[in-house]
């Protein structure tokens, strides 16, 4: 505070305290040149972008303000261009550029299995030390909780923890005490680690360019790196993106104790009518059985009965199609490796030849590994 009443030529602050010593007294704005706002596609998000615009209220009209970012999503520059006036902008490199040093590999498993795979590609002494990306910060205590259970050396590092606590577990990192570190994208900001040699995407970003942002911090100063990924049954639209982005495939490892099955992932529904009809077919009739109310049996065997009437045609191919699923709803993993259906949906491809896998599964393409269209 003392500092702050003698007057300073440099101030650095977070939003909030600054808002705090603003409304306190300590601080006014009037008198300032330059406004820096730093990682500023995180201060443009919904967690600071508020106090960022109590912020520049308070500062002059006339000034000069310089937004600095590795990434900025096209939502993001849209805010920031209702802040900044006619700005001039500087690039290093292009956004969806990855380091040609960094080597990049995508591991299709299951959201349960993700922690057994972590454990089975760090129990290679190899990896001198990796950091981990977690989406949240109750993720990147898990993953860390986990890894500790298994004997690895592991610290989570996100904003939830006090300053002390991130910068021990930083310490620790850089020095090799801890060999893995498990971080969110807003607490990673900042870190630089000399030859860091694997990042691991335990979850995909849901957005493009945090990947290209993440897998950034290995194969810096023309040291060699590796960026593996995780993803799950959920993480496929994310992977789309990221490719679209990058401008490549990742490429896909498949020898691994823990690919996700095919039989497991999920699968589109019928339409609402059908799987009715799909659901009061597969039920046990009682009715044909012999079971059930008098009234209605004896109905049954009047000519003109509502009983007696012929299947329809298309409740013939409904009922041909409900034998090839279970009665409780569930996949049948048989089924999707078997025969043709003899029912044609008018929405749904022909079905592949009895040689081959169905492609009724959301993620049967993965199977193909050679496929461009491995998303």
């Amino acid at each position: 505070m003392n500092a702050l009443k003698a007057g300073i030529d440099v101030l650095i602050a977070t939003p909030g305290r600054l808002l705090d010593l603003m409304n306190q007294g300590f601080i006014n704005l009037r008198d300032v040149q330059f406004f820096v706002l730093d990682e500023a596609d995180r201060m443009l998000d919904m967690g600071f972008i508020h106090d960022v615009k109590k912020v520049i209220v308070r500062l002059p009209e006339r000034r000069q303000s310089l937004f600095f970012s590795a990434t900025m999503p096209p939502d993001v520059a849209k805010l920031a261009d209702t802040i900044l006036h006619n700005p001039a902008k500087v690039e290093v490199t292009p956004v969806s550029s990855t380091a040609d040093t960094i080597q990049q590999a995508m591991y299709f498993v299951e959201k349960e299995d993700k922690r057994k795979l972590l454990v089975h590609i760090l129990n290679d002494r190899n990896i001198r030390s990796a950091l981990v990306f977690a989406r949240t910060k109750h993720g990147a205590d898990r993953v860390a909780k986990d890894l500790l259970k298994a004997g690895i050396q592991a610290e989570a590092i996100h904003g939830n923890k006090s300053q002390n606590a991130r910068q021990r577990a930083l310490s620790n990192f850089k020095s090799r005490e801890t060999r893995v570190l498990v971080a969110t994208d807003i607490a990673a900001r900042g870190i630089d680690v000399d030859e860091l040699s694997h990042v691991i995407n335990y979850e995909l970003p849901n957005i493009p360019e945090t990947y290209v942002h993440r897998i950034g911090r290995t194969g810096r100063a023309g040291h060699d790196g590796i960026a593996l990924s995780f993803c799950d049954s959920e993480e496929t639209a994310y992977l789309k993106d990221i490719h679209k982005l990058i401008g490549k495939t990742v490429p896909v490892v498949t020898d691994h104790p823990y690919v996700m099955d095919v039989a497991t992932a999920s699968v589109t529904p019928a339409p609402t009518q059908r799987q009715g009809q799909n659901r009061r077919n597969s039920q046990p009739n009682s009715r044909q059985h012999g079971s059930g109310n008098p009234a209605r049996q004896e109905a049954r065997h009047r000519p003109n009965g509502p009983s007696n009437r012929q299947p329809n045609s298309a409740e013939t191919k409904n009922q041909g199609r409900t034998q090839g699923n279970r009665p409780d709803g569930q996949f049948d993993k048989n089924r999707s490796l078997g025969r043709p259906s003899e029912s044609k949906p008018s929405h749904s491809k022909p079905s592949a030849p009895q040689n081959k896998p169905s492609r009724g599964s959301g993620n049967s393409r993965f199977l193909n590994f050679g496929s461009d269209k491995n998303y």
